[in-house]
């Protein structure tokens, strides 16, 4: 008997109030429709994933108004103002009883393209820890989670994602060129050039 695909969720992190941005950046316009919805897209047309999940925290109730969120299940994160340890955590927790590896992405990044989590979801090898796209051989996002390390989530605190649990791992990196970019805007300058 074959052994059973593994399963395999996605999570796109977008919990924060960006205050550096100086307005909700998942608002803010980018060819044609808010920030958040690129990435939002990408994760919805990657093959492979089991589950499809975004986390939400400071304005969700307006995010979700004006945000089309296309079929991705919302995770509300009450603690969002720790940081983004809190948004991991809610993203894990709602993912990792029916998942055996989570892909990581970021709602300010609207480079993302959905070949990019396909390739690293389908760079598991069974012996690393994670899976880390690179791009000119920078790491960035997505990353992939085992499962050993979806159990660490759980102490992660402050605003850091899982960049201390990749720092003790065993990290396969990935390249991604020339599908998207990670560009992450933190600043609104980011988002007009």
């Amino acid at each position: 008997m074959a052994a059973a695909p593994p399963r395999i969720g996605g999570l796109v992190l977008a919990a924060g109030a960006a205050r550096r941005f100086g307005s909700p950046k998942q608002l803010a316009p980018h060819r044609g429709r808010p920030l958040l919805e690129h990435a939002l897209a990408a994760i919805a047309a990657a093959d492979g994933l089991e589950r499809r999940v975004v986390v939400l925290g400071a304005g969700a109730a307006a995010i979700r108004a004006a945000v089309d969120l296309q079929g991705v299940e919302v995770v509300l994160c009450e603690g969002w103002e720790e940081g983004q340890a809190a948004s991991l955590r809610a993203g894990v927790t709602a993912l990792a009883d029916t998942v055996d590896a989570v892909v990581v992405t970021l709602g300010d990044q609207p480079e993302i393209d959905p070949r990019a989590i396909e390739r690293i979801a389908a760079a598991r090898d069974g012996r690393a820890d994670a899976v880390r796209a690179t791009y000119a051989g920078r790491p960035g996002h997505p990353v992939l989670l085992e499962r050993p390390l979806l159990a660490e989530v759980a102490g992660l605190r402050g605003d850091e994602g899982a960049r201390r649990l990749l720092a003790s791992a065993t990290v396969r990196l990935v390249s991604c060129d020339g599908l998207g970019g990670d560009l992450d805007v933190d600043l609104r300058e980011q988002l007009e050039s």
